[in-house]
């Protein structure tokens, strides 16, 4: 005869649906594992009386003189445990006392309740052991699914795992390098110092800041708007000026005693950089000026911009060159042509501002209703 052999040491059954110990038959022990299901859904006990009935369903099916139980220890000592489970088993086998030779499967739901071992051999033969796994185990079930998430998202996966590529890479890298005679501490602080500004670029959250301008940029080539490319030359033609601001510094100091004074410095520079921001705020205004004509968006108002530019522009050139000595590229202003450069640029200012205002309310805007 077999017996199917539902062992849970710490006596869950008992503890918590109040069930007295041994439980004998499938009925019975069935009953058991929907009690404690109730009590403890998360129990793995529930699945090793439920495993014992199916075991014992199948035997039963291919013939054979089967019968499961269950039997519980108590919590705490294992030696107690052990004692426990030992005598519930006598009991069971005193029930079962049918005069044929028993023989046991044991199911559990680990090695600790397989502690039991030596207790069920002393008492019969033992056919088999049966450990029952969940599936559905709270946390290797929680790691596997947040690894999978983790590599399944895009933003995700490119935050943990390119970063942790390119550190597994940096001792193979260095070995290439020191192949080919190029030193490794060199491409150790390259490969860190791109480490480091990636950590920079997504712990700042730069890359919704890039992701607009890349959009922006797409946006603007798909709708042919004409200020990417005013804004290209416009930006060209700043560094042009700093360029050029910075070699009329060097011609002031050329020509100046002693040291320059940092005011001097300032007026040098902003005099031979300033003709460039004038020519680059012209150009990017006149981009901005068609784009939005071309969009149905036109204000006469919107002329203002260039001739501002060329006026504020008048304006520090003059004053820039009134502190200035005479110097290659530097064109130095008395007072008198300090006063009229500062007439001129006001007037244009007015003026424009005049002309236009008078141009948006007698002639028609194609500014949308």
């Amino acid at each position: 005869m077999l017996l199917v052999l539902c062992v849970d040491l710490d006596d869950d059954l008992g503890r918590k649906t109040g069930i007295p110990t041994p439980v004998i038959g499938a009925e019975a022990v069935t009953e058991a594992a929907v009690a404690l299901a109730t009590a403890d859904p998360e129990d793995s006990d529930v699945n090793v009386l439920f495993q014992g009935v199916t075991v014992h369903d199948e035997l039963a099916a291919a013939g054979e003189t089967v019968e499961v139980a269950a039997v519980t220890g108590v919590e705490g000592s294992d030696v107690q445990a052990n004692r426990a489970v030992g005598a519930e088993i006598d009991r069971v086998l005193a029930e079962l006392s049918t005069g044929e030779e028993v023989s046991a499967i044991v199911i559990t739901d680990g090695a600790q309740d397989e502690s039991v071992l030596p207790v069920i051999r002393s008492r019969m033969p033992i056919d088999g052991v049966r450990r029952v796994v969940v599936r559905q185990a709270q946390d290797l079930e929680s790691l596997y699914y947040t690894i999978k998430q983790v590599l399944a998202d895009r933003e995700t996966r490119g935050t943990i795992l390119v970063p942790l590529g390119v550190l597994l890479l940096i001792y193979p890298l260095v070995v290439v390098a020191n192949l080919f005679d190029v030193a490794g501490a060199a491409v150790l602080g390259v490969i860190s110092g791109a480490v480091g500004l990636y950590s920079l670029f997504r712990g700042l959250g730069l890359e919704e800041t890039v992701d607009g301008a890349a959009a922006g940029i797409r946006n603007l080539l798909y709708a042919g708007r004409v200020t990417l490319i005013t804004y290209v030359v416009a930006l060209a033609l700043i560094v042009v000026g700093v360029v050029q601001g910075g070699e009329t510094v060097e011609a002031v100091r050329g020509v100046h005693s002693g040291a320059l004074p940092a005011g001097a410095t300032l007026a040098a520079f902003v005099h031979g950089f300033v003709q460039w921001l004038a020519v680059a705020g012209v150009t990017s205004s006149l981009g901005q000026i068609t784009d939005e004509y071309l969009a149905g968006r036109f204000r006469w108002r919107y002329l203002n911009a260039p001739f501002y530019v060329v006026a504020i522009a008048v304006v520090l050139y003059a004053v820039s060159g009134f502190f200035l000595p005479a110097a290659p590229g530097v064109t130095a202003l008395a007072l008198g042509d300090l006063a009229l450069a500062l007439a001129a640029g006001t007037l244009l200012g007015v003026l424009s501002t005049l002309a236009f205002a008078i141009a948006e309310s007698q002639l028609p805007s194609t500014e949308p209703a």
